[in-house]
């Protein structure tokens, strides 16, 4: 476990340029809830992460849906849910509903329920709902520990990106979920499941630091800053809390519960453990690609892929049915 690294003084210089100081000051606000709403109340965050890159995208579609330009939502309703019909969908950890909006695009649903805590994100939701003229899609601002879960009523619980900031993981998946999901019903999660608190192992942070090495040194200048990065020395625990108490509390508990309480439909892993940390504030340079970018890309996926062979992925899709105790 590491209290503090170098690199907790880089993300935070990284975020007062990136979002200004008012953002960095809401960290040290004393309610945890509010230090976790901070984290997501932009619509508009500028941010290089490895998830704005187009060629990531189609490479997360390739190792989860088999293709490169079918993304998920349209994999699960056509192969798994095309002669269901009168769905009932439960979404915890909702944000802006992008994924939830899609599936309500389909007529396979009749009620699609997003719960979050954050005003912002859902506001936006419902417009984009109301322009789509969809009419099956409701949202709840509220905390997940005060719902009260009715029980054998959803055909579906999904969770985008979301489930890794809860709590009680056990007892959530195990239990409260179970028990919302009808007899038949399925959990459906694309996930980070890696480390709590994205304490990377020694070997993980080795591993991104030699990937990192493989990006020549135009593209390793950082998004809004004059550094450039040569290595990464993992995050620590004190602003971890500070910046979101809830990011990855108990993440590597999430498939173990699943695993122990439902059945496995399909699932399938898609990395993510050295592109994730390479790739962060240097995606920038990656959104348009030439020759030389789309060999540096391909280099770094061929490098994951190998330690993938020998390591379990850090991010996961899956769909899983409900079983009776």
């Amino acid at each position: 476990m590491r209290l503090v690294t170098l690199d907790d003084f880089i993300e935070t210089y990284t975020k007062f340029r990136q979002r200004g100081l008012s953002f960095i000051t809401s960290k040290l606000n004393i309610n945890s809830i509010k230090r976790t709403k901070s984290a997501f109340n932009e619509l508009d965050i500028q941010s290089a992460n490895w998830w704005i890159i187009p060629k990531i995208q189609e490479r997360w579609n390739q190792l989860i849906t088999g293709d490169s330009k079918i993304e998920y939502e349209d994999f699960v309703m056509k192969k798994f849910l095309s002669n269901s019909k009168d769905l009932k969908m439960l979404s915890l950890g909702s944000g802006i509903c992008s994924h939830e909006l899609t599936f309500a695009s389909y007529k396979n649903f009749k009620e699609i329920v997003c719960i979050d805590i954050n005003e912002v994100l859902f506001d936006a939701a419902k417009k984009s709902a109301s322009e789509q003229e969809l009419d099956n899609i409701n949202f709840k601002i509220q905390d997940l520990y005060s719902y009260n879960f009715p029980e054998n009523y959803f055909d579906i619980v999904f969770f985008h990106a979301s489930l890794h900031h809860f709590k009680n993981i056990e007892e959530l998946v195990g239990q409260k979920i179970k028990r919302t999901l009808k007899t038949d019903g399925k959990l459906i999660i694309n996930e980070f499941v890696g480390p709590n608190r994205l304490q990377f192992p020694k070997h993980q942070i080795k591993a991104t630091n030699s990937a990192i090495k493989l990006i020549p040194k135009p593209y390793r200048k950082r998004f809004k800053l004059n550094l450039f990065k040569n290595r990464i020395y993992g995050s620590g625990i004190i602003r971890m809390i500070l910046a979101d108490p809830s990011e990855c509390i108990e993440s590597e508990k999430i498939l173990p519960a699943i695993h122990k309480n439902y059945t496995t439909i399909y699932e399938a892993s898609y990395g993510g453990n050295l592109l994730a940390n390479a790739l962060k504030d240097l995606s920038h340079h990656f959104l348009e690609l030439d020759s030389e970018k789309e060999v540096v890309l391909n280099k770094l996926f061929e490098y994951e892929d190998n330690y993938l062979k020998n390591h379990s992925s850090d991010f996961v899709f899956g769909i899983y049915q409900n079983t009776t105790s």
